[in-house]
Order: C-alpha cells, then sequence, then structure tokens
C-alpha cells in the first residue's frame, strides 16, 4: 500500500504539515517496508489558489492508495475521491509515526473533506 503524507522534511522523522495542498514535501511511503519517495511541493506552498488540486494530481499520479494529513479540503477530497484514494485527517506525529499507526489500523478514513475554512478558521476577523 502506498501512502501519501503531507510533512514538513523530506524524511521519515519530519513532523505532518497539517497542510495537505501546501505542505512543503509530500512523502510517498509503502506501507510494509518504509521506503519511501520525496515529492518537493514547493511549488503549491505560496499558490494564490489551487494547491490542494495540484497536490491530489500529483500523489494520485504517482499511485498513492491513501493520503494521510492534518487538513484536506474540499477541492483536493474530491480529486482524491474521483481517483479512489482514501483520505485520512487530523493526523499528527511524524511519518514514521503514522506509518505505524496506519499499518495497526488505527485510523479511520474521511467520507468527507474537512470542512470549507471560512471566517477566523481563514485568518480573517474575530467576531
Amino acid at each position: 500500500m502506498k501512502l501519501a503524507i503531507s510533512a514538513r522534511s523530506s524524511d521519515l522523522g519530519a513532523e505532518v504539515d497539517p497542510r495537505f495542498g501546501r505542505a512543503a514535501y509530500i512523502l510517498l511511503v509503502d506501507a510494509d517496508s518504509k521506503s519511501f519517495e520525496v515529492i518537493d511541493n514547493s511549488a503549491n506552498v505560496n499558490a494564490f489558489k489551487g494547491a490542494g488540486i495540484q497536490a491530489a494530481a500529483t500523489v494520485c499520479d504517482k499511485g498513492a492508495d491513501v493520503v494521510l494529513t492534518g487538513y484536506c479540503g474540499p477541492k483536493a477530497y474530491q480529486v482524491l475521491n474521483q481517483a479512489s484514494v482514501k483520505v485520512v485527517n487530523d493526523v499528527t506525529g511524524t511519518v514514521e509515526e503514522v506509518v505505524d499507526t496506519f499499518n495497526a489500523g488505527k485510523y479511520t478514513y474521511a467520507t468527507e473533506s474537512n470542512a470549507e475554512r471560512t471566517g477566523s478558521e481563514a485568518g480573517g476577523k474575530h467576531g
């Protein structure tokens, strides 16, 4: 099983990046062997829009079976869902810990995206 995990750096000890589309890196990890490929996602980090869609298209093209991340927005989720790539949201820890937790069967697949970020969640004023 090939896992796509949003990461803050490019190794198994990296902390999971809570942002899927704007993660610095996405690590494609073989769940059994823990061998991995690094996707440099820097082109999407500062994208005006479409970062999630581009990241989703990339992991689909790379053959990922599951995305593990902190937050997967609705547009990225739609792309992944159409490609039959499962999503696990609200993931924290290091990439290696996430793989171990996945292999232990302790994650639940999302049935929809995280809620659309609006207002204060998107950096707006508190009301």
